[in-house]
């Protein structure tokens, strides 16, 4: 019996051990209409899981750059699932950076001027790229120069399967009905094998997945279907559908309310130029750029000199005033707004050559036009341009105030979990609280009605005071459930052979056909059982890798000591107690019973330490 068990356990691992055996004999070929054979193999079937299927769903190809920037991206769709590629796209940036649900492309060859764009589908079906905030993109990594040499190349195959993981996530969330079966490498190139699934319509708006933003409609649409549905109306009108019972279930309504408190970096932020940013707690900033120092500047006869500062705008729904009250220049100056001219001294220029003018004017010009620049502050980034030309020595500077709306930001919503039982007409309220007051019980109202409630949300810096009829109603609906009208089975037989048997000795009573009861016992024993291993053999590797994770703030590995690190792994040992260590791995731990649980403790309090955002003060511990 053991042996046999142990051979039906080695043959199941054999088939479904791990993600890629699994994907191998079941995912792949059950999508693709090819034969399933059971573990044992001695049987197999054809199964019917896709109403279209083609080998070519996705096929991307890549080409990196000498700097090291994926510098061509070509994406191949077989978007009617007919076998043969009807769309071709090429990206229009190179890019610098793989994330999840993206790319990063910045100028190649560094982690500079660089732009997250997340993947998303026009209103074709057509695969793009739309530039959103870093934040909104996950697991960014660095692929380029900056980062490392030659990584690309030297990681081509789990490159191509983030950056085609992305394009995946966004054609099957905008249309459920795609399933991927199978990703195959060759070289620079990965082909993605799909399917339609068995929702067969023409629409990708199935309405099975409307259930996953609202999960109490399920229920009512559950009823509605179910009052329409004749086989169903059939069964329950049946015999073993015709006892009913009642059950008790619980639900809430709440009123959820939430106070962030917003800073004046929440609107608007200067990402990067400038030389300065003087804020006030009453919502006021400044933005200072240029070169105030007197005669600082030099430009021969006449120089031009730049001056560039990105301001990002988060919320531009709470700036309630953007200008330019101030700028001077010896001698000349002009203002740009994302290129747009909105200011220019001491004459009219309005080009990108020389002044029309003399350029030396032996003195320093002050303005103070007040010009409104909150049309063009848009949310995203904006670039603020000084362009100033100098004759001999001179001087420039510009000043941008924003007046900021930092009021709290509030939001409520009622959050009703109990919607599905009021409107099923087999239920009906039987208690309720509200506030913690009781006005159900038994089913019956008890005249109570709670008084309106006002409670305080948010902090000393933020808070907020609300008065309301209610913040929280607790309900239980009693329901009415078909149930089957059947005898309960008779377990006495059952009940006899536990409470007469022993570790030796088992112990039976049996009914006949005329009534007659018999007993007997006979003899019984459990085989020796194997000794079991205390645990099961693993050994710990690591392989090393380059940090070239990226965030909002840069790439990893540049604000480390040693941007390098490793991976580190742990595989079960096989039969001879040998580590199966892949390509590149080091072994850390030979095969045993491993125990790195306090490792994994310091690690995780390490995260939550790190999360909590710990501040060193001087105070007394």
């Amino acid at each position: 019996m053991e042996d046999r068990a142990r051979a039906a356990a080695d043959a199941s691992r054999a088939k479904s051990g791990d993600s890629d055996t699994l994907l191998k004999n079941y995912v792949t070929p059950g999508m693709s209409g090819q034969p399933v054979s059971t573990v044992d193999g001695s049987k197999s079937f054809t199964p019917t899981l896709a109403c279209q299927k083609t080998a070519n769903l996705l096929e991307v190809l890549i080409q990196p750059s000498a700097t090291g920037d994926i510098s061509l991206v070509r994406i191949s769709r077989d978007k009617n699932l007919d076998g043969t590629f009807d769309s071709s796209l090429t990206l229009p940036v190179p890019v610098s950076g793989i994330c999840a649900n993206g790319v990063i492309s910045c100028s190649p060859g560094t982690w500079n001027q660089c732009r997250s764009l997340r993947w998303d589908l026009d209103a074709a079906k057509e695969l793009k790229l739309t530039q959103v905030d870093m934040a909104e993109l996950s697991a960014c990594y660095c692929v380029n120069d900056s980062c490392g040499s030659n990584l690309v190349l030297t990681n081509l195959a789990s490159v191509l399967k983030d950056l085609g993981g992305g394009m995946v996530g966004a054609l099957t969330t905008a249309d459920p009905r795609i399933g991927v079966a199978e990703a195959r490498i060759n070289g620079p190139v990965i082909d993605y094998v799909g399917a339609q699934t068995t929702a067969c319509t023409s629409s990708p708006a199935i309405g099975q997945t409307a259930y996953r933003a609202n999960p109490a409609a399920i229920q009512g649409d559950a009823f509605a279907l179910s009052s329409a549905n004749p086989v169903f109306q059939v069964l329950a009108a049946s015999p073993a559908g015709a006892g009913k019972a009642q059950q008790l279930r619980a639900c809430t309504v709440t009123r959820e309310v939430t106070l962030n408190h917003v800073t004046i970096d929440d609107v608007i932020s200067r990402r990067s130029g400038g030389y300065a940013t003087i804020a006030d707690p009453s919502g006021m900033v400044d933005f200072l750029m240029g070169s105030p120092g007197k005669n600082n500047l030099y430009g021969g006869r006449c120089g031009f000199f730049d001056y560039r500062m990105t301001l990002h705008i988060e919320d531009p729904d709470r700036l309630k005033s953007v200008t330019l009250p101030l700028f001077f220049a010896d001698d000349w100056a002009q203002i740009r707004v994302d290129g747009n001219l909105v200011g220019y001294g001491p004459g009219a220029w309005t080009g990108s050559g020389y002044p029309p003018g003399s350029c030396e004017q032996n003195h320093t010009t002050y303005y103070w036009p007040n010009t409104d620049l909150k049309p063009w502050l848009t949310r995203g980034d904006h670039e603020i341009w000084l362009h100033v030309a100098v004759g001999n020595r001179g001087e420039a500077y510009a000043r941008v105030h924003a007046e900021v709306d930092t009021s709290c930001k509030t939001a409520e919503r009622i959050v009703d979990l109990c919607a599905g039982y009021a409107t099923d007409p087999k239920c009906h309220l039987s208690a309720e609280q509200v506030d913690g007051i009781e006005t159900f019980r038994n089913g019956v109202a008890t005249g109570l009605k709670p008084l309106p409630q006002t409670r305080l949300f948010g902090d000393a810096t933020c808070t907020l005071q609300l008065t309301r009829d209610f913040f929280e109603r607790d309900r239980t609906y009693a329901c009415m459930t078909d149930s089957a009208a059947l005898p309960e089975p008779d377990l006495s037989r059952g009940a006899y052979i536990i409470d007469h048997s022993t570790e030796t000795l088992l112990a039976d009573r049996t009914k006949a056909a005329d009534g007659t009861v018999t007993t007997s016992t006979r003899a019984f024993s459990l085989p020796p059982q194997a000794a079991v291993p205390t645990c099961e053999a693993i050994c710990k590797t690591r392989a090393p890798k380059a940090n070239t994770a990226a965030a909002p703030a840069g790439v990893v590995g540049s604000r480390q000591n040693t941007p390098t690190g490793y991976d580190t792994f742990y595989h079960s040992c096989d039969a001879a107690n040998v580590c199966p260590a892949g390509p590149g791995e080091e072994i850390v731990s030979a095969c045993g019973c491993l125990d790195d649980f306090p490792e994994a403790v310091v690690m995780m309090q390490t995260v939550r330490l790190a999360g909590a955002d710990m501040t060193c003060t001087s105070a007394t511990p």
